[in-house]
């Protein structure tokens, strides 16, 4: 086992080796951007004109304070509005996008490590052109998350920056046993901390030391049941309060944040209680729930597009599984009621998708799907943004477009403040001073 554990890392190392292609150039020319209007990513409306100064991969001004260096290369967008770049909390990239419900779960079996690498790659690209130019990825397997972020970092895969998992933890049987729904004695072996699968405290601390020792860069718990695991019921909890005060107290010991899936109201508030850092999902949390987030502080991560991915095979009539089908079902019914209560309440709202479980590159319209249920545009926005930097402890380097800050910019037509629809029409992407996308290069000059 620790063979072949040590060979699919090997693996992910060597098909993500710096200089194994061609990557990003280092950031060392000097850009000014223009555009009709500029949203920082913290204020509460747009500003005119928009203007940013980007040199060695960083923003060095920002509006009237950005003198223009004689050298810049200037782009003018005409109507169209500056942005952060948009960040992502809860994105699964190496998880290939699939109708077909068994055949979702087979891939990982199937296909080997490399063409799965592979498969991930695309995905990170996608996002990255949709705007998307960090993200959260939270479970995974085969250390593909370690070598796609590797891969991005050095500059040889396109894609945006990345704060991985490793594993997901959780108790054996629950949703983050990916050996689940599967017959006894299939894999040659029960799964353990070194999966991810952790039975009382100590296992607990095992595993975050473990994901910790192979490159986490945060820590996710399956606290509660989930929609599409085959054999849990979504709402139960499924991690005792000692076993995430545990995982919690670890990887907070070790400077890094925590997720937890819940969609349940129990288990949300036992990972509360720990001192998790957001929910994820949040399905069914009740009024109790939620007056805690509100009151130390945790964000909440709806990820609506999840349902709608959910919702739009249900009217294709897709087939799922029946037990599937119906957790699928209550959730649908439950979220969005769930969101305008948190809302109401003032509970923290970070942006985060569930990408994966539909169609990698619409992440974007999660943004519409928050103001659909009464968020203002300009609050999306800065889910999207500055509030997802700070739920990922990024927020010294990105979300807002302010001088020193990391040159992540994105650019979309018109304002979307007034239709927050035009996040999903993306033209111009920048990551670090480095320009991945401009679909009107022509207007350089």
């Amino acid at each position: 086992m620790r063979l072949k554990l040590l060979c699919s890392f090997l693996c992910s190392l060597i098909l993500w080796a710096p200089g194994s292609g061609q990557g990003q150039k280092p950031a060392s020319r000097t850009y000014v951007l223009k555009a009709a209007r500029l949203f920082d990513g913290k204020s509460d409306a747009v500003v005119r004109p928009g203007l940013i100064v980007v040199s060695d991969g960083k923003i060095t001004g920002v509006g009237a304070s950005g003198k223009i260096p004689a050298d810049a290369q200037v782009i003018d967008f005409g109507d169209a509005t500056l942005l952060p770049g948009f960040i992502d909390a809860h994105t699964h990239l190496t998880f290939a996008y699939s109708d077909d419900y068994k055949q979702q779960r087979l891939d990982g079996l199937e296909k080997t490590i490399a063409e799965r690498a592979l498969d991930a790659s695309v995905n990170a690209r996608v996002t990255l052109m949709a705007g998307f130019t960090t993200v959260r990825d939270v479970g995974s397997s085969d250390y593909l998350d370690v070598g796609l972020r590797n891969g991005i970092r050095s500059g040889d895969v396109p894609g945006p920056r990345m704060l991985v998992t490793v594993h997901a933890l959780g108790a054996t049987g629950g949703h983050c046993d990916h050996e689940d729904g599967y017959r006894e004695g299939v894999f040659g072996h029960e799964s353990g901390p070194i999966e991810g699968v952790i039975n009382g405290p100590d296992q607990a601390r095992y595993a975050v030391r473990l994901d910790h020792k192979y490159g986490a860069d945060m820590i996710k718990v399956c606290a509660s049941g989930g929609v599409l695991s085959p054999t849990d019921d979504v709402d139960t909890p499924q991690l005792t309060q000692v076993e995430l005060n545990a995982i919690v107290d670890e990887a907070h010991a070790l400077r890094r944040k925590t997720a937890a899936h819940a969609h349940g109201a129990e288990a949300a508030k036992r990972a509360i209680r720990a001192g998790i850092d957001s929910i994820e999902h949040g399905s069914f949390l009740d009024d109790e729930a939620l007056d805690m987030m509100q009151k130390r502080g945790t964000y909440l991560v709806p990820t609506l597009m999840a349902i709608q991915g959910i919702q739009e095979k249900f009217d294709r009539g897709i087939y799922m599984p029946p037990a599937i089908e119906a957790k699928a079902r209550a959730a649908i019914a439950a979220i969005h009621l769930t969101f305008q209560r948190a809302l109401a309440k003032g509970v923290k709202i970070g942006l985060g998708t569930d990408a994966g479980v539909y169609p990698h590159g619409r992440n974007a319209e999660e943004f519409h799907q928050m103001v659909d249920l009464g968020m203002k545009p300009v609050d999306a926005l800065k889910a999207g943004t500055s509030s997802d930097a700070e739920l990922l402890g990024l927020a010294d380097k990105i979300g807002t477009l302010e001088a020193g800050k990391l040159a992540d910019i994105v650019a979309v037509p018109g304002d979307p403040t007034e239709n927050i629809r035009q996040v999903e029409k993306v033209f111009f992407v920048m990551k670090e001073g480095v320009i991945f996308r401009n679909d009107t290069a022509g207007l350089a000059h």
